[in-house]
């Protein structure tokens, strides 16, 4: 599973290592948490596009959107079969960027956070889905899911699942939905190598959707209590016209 994440690389540099023509300025966070816009990566007319989609995927056919479970997880081994993932998986295949994400282990009386990152320091790639949603008065929504399958070693002591996680020589391999078919972009859908990953005990602090900062990534001596802090203010979402800039807040 993956239910927070974060996105801290500058803005230049994503555009650099997942190679669209977009010029996003937008600040670092440090919890995204889901239903929170987030950076999405697809192939459009032929060319990689950055966008922002809700995080939580909606299937074109819900006819009510607040009856219907929000899908921030979509499992790797079921989402050729199931009919919210199907058609995205033949159609809309998308890369996630990330710096890292959040898991928790459970421990006696509570539950242990953890930040798991890449060794190299560089950027991550999780292989998503997405879909728009349109309503009955002509609204439409575009959103996205995470694809996950079983933890790789480094993980497996914390959480029994991870995000599959696309190396940079397959982009394309996932991204290219008119050349490449669902079954042959399956393949990628795998636990990242052992190598690839660390992870280390992070504060509580970060159960809380409103810390926002980069103490979330320091890291806590095993067992340290979580901190007491104020929850900082919520971001929002704010309209603008359409700059090919994308906003995260």
């Amino acid at each position: 599973m993956c239910g927070r994440f974060t996105v801290t690389s500058a803005p230049a540099a994503l555009r650099a290592f997942f190679g669209y023509p977009e010029q996003p300025n937008f600040p670092p966070r440090y919890n995204i948490a889901p239903t929170q816009p987030i950076p999405v990566v697809r192939l459009h007319e032929g060319q990689r596009q950055f966008v922002l989609m809700r995080w939580g995927l909606l299937p074109s056919w819900v006819k009510d959107p607040k009856t219907f479970t929000l899908l921030i997880n979509a499992r790797g081994e079921s989402v050729g079969e199931k009919p919210a993932f199907r058609a995205a998986m033949k159609r809309r295949r998308c890369l996630i960027p990330a710096d890292g994400f959040y898991e928790w282990r459970g421990v006696p009386g509570r539950k242990q956070a953890y930040y798991i990152r890449a060794k190299s320091g560089q950027p991550l790639a999780f292989a998503g889905l997405w879909e728009t949603w349109s309503g009955p008065n002509g609204e439409e929504l575009d959103t996205a899911t995470i694809v996950t399958t079983d933890a790789n070693a480094t993980l497996a002591s914390i959480h029994d699942r991870m995000p599959v996680i696309v190396p940079p020589e397959a982009f394309d391999l996932w991204l290219d939905c008119a050349k490449v078919d669902e079954t042959t972009a399956s393949v990628l859908i795998a636990p990242a190598p052992d190598e690839l990953l660390e992870a280390y005990e992070v504060s509580t602090a970060v159960n809380r959707t409103a810390n926002d900062n980069p103490k979330l990534l320091e890291p806590v001596a095993p067992g340290e209590p979580a901190p007491v802090e104020a929850p900082a203010p919520r971001a929002r979402i704010r309209q603008k016209k359409d700059d090919g800039q994308g906003v995260l807040f």
